[in-house]
């Protein structure tokens, strides 16, 4: 049953990806994968390709196929994505999409978590450059804003001042005082004692 369902999955795979499946063998075939790289990120014009190559094992698809990730030979590197480095992040998507296909013809779903996984890679890049700038931005921002601060500003507080301070400063004396005024207490040198 394993051949008949490796045979039923490659035709359905040749009419999905016409042009980007290459023969290598009667059971293993190469899956060409153009990324779609962020649009403000360094390189957008360029679409990067990755090669998915598939070898059926007799008992597939009850077992996982053999693949491996390769990049084009002599292409130019992408500022996003490294191969040789970024292989074991992509393998491991592929492998939770071999966990989660397991028994059924898995190919296209492989291909779709690969290219998927590649993709949020350089994304995730990106948005790190992107993080990095801000953060240097508001450096830059809190900087300038340090020179439009000057030295803080308090407000002396006033002491009250002793009755010896007022005295040696002639703020102590006689003071004039309302006679409608509730508070009034007359001086005691004009108070008559009556007995």
């Amino acid at each position: 049953m394993g051949r008949e369902d490796q045979t039923e999955e490659r035709e359905v795979l040749d009419s999905i990806f016409p042009d980007e499946i290459t023969d290598i063998s009667e059971t293993s075939y190469r899956i060409s994968i153009t990324l779609d790289p962020p649009e403000n990120g360094p390189g957008a014009e360029d679409q990067p390709v990755i090669f998915l190559e598939v070898s059926y094992p007799e008992d597939y698809p009850d077992v996982a196929p053999d693949l491996k990730i390769t990049p084009v030979p002599n292409a130019p590197k992408h500022p996003l994505l490294e191969l040789p480095e970024d292989e074991d992040v992509l393998t491991t998507a592929l492998n939770n999409a071999v966990e989660e296909n397991m028994g059924m013809a898995m190919v296209f779903a492989l291909v779709s978590a690969l290219k998927e996984a590649a993709e949020q890679l350089m994304i995730e890049r990106v948005q790190a450059v992107e993080d990095e700038k801000a953060v240097a931005a508001q450096k830059v921002e809190e900087e300038e804003n340090k020179k439009f601060r000057g030295t803080p500003k308090v407000a002396k507080e006033e002491k009250k001042l002793t009755g010896r301070q007022l005295w040696e400063r002639g703020l102590a004396g006689k003071a004039d005082f309302d006679d409608e005024d509730e508070d009034y207490m007359p001086p005691i040198e004009k108070l008559k004692v009556a007995a």
